[in-house]
């Protein structure tokens, strides 16, 4: 056995214990850092910082893909932006594709807002701007027959439409249920409200799983540290200088996709020698599903936001259309005994005229009230449940997807950050100790 145990016995006489001690310590010390600048690296900045170089945008068609994905680099800048809001519009894709288009139809989240209570609102903020109404486009057609009106008929045209409101804002909303998939693409007014908010996009990362990203940070000392125990006795057998820098890139190539690992794999639990393996945000997915249900409910499919898009979105010339018809039939009762006089005093074109001017007109008014921020408030409580619900029923896999697709294929930066911060520390070693043996 003496064969086998004084070379062994050769290394421990020759060895710097020193040396070798801080070779680890090292390692974890940088593993820490690897995982903090890579979380700020992940979120920070919220916007492109950088400068803008004469002919890079240019040169960045030509340059691989994988270079082009860098921040700024397609744009003709050289600078930083967080990776996660320089992909606000595709995770906002990937969150539809992968989840919210899984939780809810535009139907489902339109009836757990209960259209009914919506009616009921809008007749109750429109009722007082009737007179007002009726005054503008009247004063605007037919000034002089609306001036000579007594003012008790113009009362009676007054109480007549506010007392068609409950029955034409009840038909109002009920169309829209109706049509509401045509109307209200969930996917686009995802995609864009994420674009516009990059910071919204870092809340979700940030408060839907934080204590994750937390302990990714603490486990690179550990990662880090375990790592360099093997590096350190490779480094004592062969003493060469280049070698702490070189395995210092694999170090921290490792200690990222460890990290990584950690958080989102295995998606369902596995026992591997023994140990229960799970990822770690996968193990409290109720709980991150109540964050998530908030941010949504609060910030992304609201009544307020439902609105904007019925109204000024891509299909908003559509909604004013389909509502305008729906209010004109409203008008005509409006008028009462007098339709007929009205309409052979005026001409059927100008009558027509008028009443398709106060449906045009009051298409807007109609759906005010859907941006009452206060009135969405207390509707968001809805859309939370839903969403809430339904995320913690989401297979495992779509789960880790919602959060992970929309950087999986940028994680190669935080990978390469590593390995470039890992050679860096092991130079770093060699700089302050030297080679081993030497």
């Amino acid at each position: 056995m003496d064969w086998l145990l004084d070379p062994v016995r050769t290394w421990f006489s020759e060895i710097s214990w020193v040396h070798f001690a801080t070779i680890p310590l090292f390692t974890g010390v940088v593993g820490w850092l690897i995982n903090w600048s890579g979380l700020w690296m992940l979120f920070a900045p919220v916007r492109f910082h950088g400068v803008t170089v004469p002919g890079m945008r240019e040169l960045s068609s030509v340059l691989p893909r994988k270079v082009q994905e860098v921040p700024g680099v397609l744009q003709g800048g050289i600078g930083w932006q967080g990776i996660v809001p320089a992909r606000a519009a595709k995770m906002g894709s990937i969150a539809v594709d992968k989840a919210i288009a899984k939780l809810g139809t535009p139907g489902e989240f339109y009836q757990q807002l209960e259209p009914d209570q919506i009616a009921e609102h809008i007749v109750t903020v429109f009722r007082p701007e009737v007179p007002d109404l009726v005054d503008q486009v009247m004063s605007a057609e037919h000034p002089r027959l609306w001036r000579d009106l007594p003012p008790a008929v113009k009362e009676a045209v007054y109480h007549r439409v506010q007392a068609q409101l409950p029955s034409v804002v009840g038909q109002v909303t009920t169309e829209i249920g109706i049509h509401i998939d045509q109307l209200l693409d969930p996917k686009i007014m995802v995609i864009d409200h994420f674009q516009d908010n990059p910071d919204l996009v870092v809340r979700i990362f940030r408060d839907f799983g934080q204590k994750e990203l937390d302990l990714m940070v603490r486990f690179g000392f550990i990662f880090g540290f375990l790592l360099g125990i093997p590096v350190a006795v490779v480094d004592s057998i062969f003493h060469q200088a280049w070698m702490l820098p070189v395995l210092g890139v694999v170090v921290g190539w490792i200690t990222n996709a460890l990290g990584m690992w950690l958080i989102f794999e295995p998606t369902e639990p596995k026992r591997i020698l023994g140990i229960t393996w799970h990822g770690l945000f996968l193990k409290r997915q109720d709980e991150a599903a109540e964050v998530y249900a908030q941010i949504i409910a609060d910030d992304v499919i609201t009544l307020e936001r439902i609105g904007d898009f019925l109204l000024d979105g891509p299909r908003g010339d559509r909604t004013r259309q389909m509502l305008a018809t729906a209010l004109r039939p409203a008008i005509d009762l409006a008028a009462g005994p007098a339709r007929g006089a009205l309409r052979v005093a005026m001409g059927p074109q100008r009558f027509d005229h008028i009443r398709d001017s106060v449906a045009q007109e009051a298409v807007g008014r109609t759906l005010t009230p859907f941006k009452d921020p206060e009135f969405s408030a207390q509707q968001a409580e809805k859309i939370r449940l839903l969403v809430a619900r339904r995320t913690k029923e989401l297979p495992p896999r779509d789960f880790v997807d919602m959060m992970r697709s929309a950087i999986k294929e940028d994680e190669w930066m935080l990978y390469a950050h590593g390995a470039i911060m890992g050679a860096a520390g092991g130079a770093l070693h060699l700089l302050v100790f030297g080679v081993q043996g030497g």
